[in-house]
């Protein structure tokens, strides 16, 4: 896949897209008591997010599906530690994600809160056509790849149990 088969976001258009995202939930009159971020590209839209609209209660569920670039697993699979929604059944609650791309995962989440919570409603900065949710606020719409600017440079450290610190 070549530079121009993707859709680029840097650090300063993050800026304006993650304001322009909070923008439509505001439009919409919606306040939400929780934002509930999907790590983790989802936990950069989450701060941004929280601190526009003025939502101090952060959650964080932690789903692993992509492996790679289009490479993913068979099924999103949650991963500890889990989010109790038992003691959150009057509370309306914003999933935010960087981006809806099969949408499984966002379904994921949604459906974990959908019969506990007083509303779900999500929001992403990116949605493509095949995905299986429909979000209620999207900054915009591709079915390119995405490189964001928190996952474009390669990892300064090998993933595993040690530290092994890669070329810089």
């Amino acid at each position: 896949m070549n530079e121009e088969q993707r859709e680029v976001l840097d650090w300063s258009n993050y800026g304006l897209a993650s304001r322009a995202l909070a923008g439509l939930v505001a439009e919409d009159d919606y306040q939400p008591d929780i934002i509930l971020a999907i790590a983790r590209g989802g936990l950069f839209v989450a701060g941004s997010l929280g601190y526009a609209l003025s939502v101090k209660n952060l959650y964080v569920m932690n789903v692993e599906y992509y492996t790679g670039v289009d490479e993913r697993l068979d099924v999103p699979v949650v991963l500890p530690p889990y989010v109790d929604v038992v003691d959150l059944r009057d509370t309306r609650v914003l999933i935010v994600d960087d981006v809806a791309d099969t949408g499984h995962t966002l379904a994921l989440v949604r459906n974990h809160c959908l019969d506990e919570v007083a509303e779900v409603r999500t929001a992403v900065l990116y949605e493509k056509s095949r995905s299986v949710v429909q979000c209620e606020y999207v900054w915009k719409y591709t079915d390119q790849w995405i490189n964001f600017p928190w996952s474009t440079e390669p990892p300064l450290v090998e993933p595993g149990d040690g530290v092994t610190v890669l070329d810089a």
